[in-house]
């Protein structure tokens, strides 16, 4: 694994996009601070710039940094939330403007798979991450379902949990506003 993660962070920190396993599915990933490398994962995914990405982060302390008015139930969510959830969050901030909703909001979820959280760690910043699929495709199941146009387009794939054929879902995703109001989007 320390292999994957140096040379996933070299990729990252030059503004290259990796192919890796979450805490769900296999994503795309990439600095979420990076224009032009989130814009590169738009067209490997062949997927319109309308249709909004989440950000994976390792600690919920870094929230403030990337959101600006955290309803208080966010916090609860977060501490108590034992499955991936997704929270999609209004006044996203320091991001990649093409990664942020047109109405300003931006999906986090916080991880707690080993690589990831390890990656994360050392990344220092938040990572985009979304289904390792052009769009409109099913997302992949596990590795060996991620279609080769899409392995090929990447700066490094991670080799980290390749061989595991544990079928994996998405994350619920939820949609707050500044209130703490709630709407379930997904929810697997």
């Amino acid at each position: 694994m320390d292999n994957d993660l140096k040379k996933a962070l070299e990729v990252l920190r030059g503004g290259g996009v990796i192919l890796y396993p979450t805490d769900t599915i296999w994503g795309l990933g990439c600095d979420a601070t990076n224009t032009a490398a989130v814009a590169r994962i738009y067209a490997i995914k062949k997927r319109e710039d309308t249709k909004q990405m989440l950000v994976l982060m390792e600690n919920p302390a870094l929230l403030t940094r990337y959101v600006a008015d955290i309803p208080d139930v966010a916090w609860d969510l977060i501490d108590l939330s034992t499955a991936p959830l997704t929270v999609i969050y209004p006044g996203a901030r320091n991001l990649a403007a093409n990664l942020i909703a047109p109405d300003g909001s931006i999906g986090i979820r916080f991880t707690r798979e080993q690589f990831t959280s390890a990656l994360l760690q050392r990344f220092r910043k938040p990572l985009v991450s979304t289904s390792a699929n052009i769009s409109g495709q099913p997302a992949p199941a596990n590795f060996s379902c991620i279609d080769k146009e899409v392995k090929s387009q990447v700066d490094y794939v991670v080799k980290y949990r390749q061989d595991d054929l544990t079928p994996a879902e998405p994350s619920r995703i939820i949609k707050m506003d500044a209130k703490g109001r709630i709407d379930i989007i997904r929810n697997q």
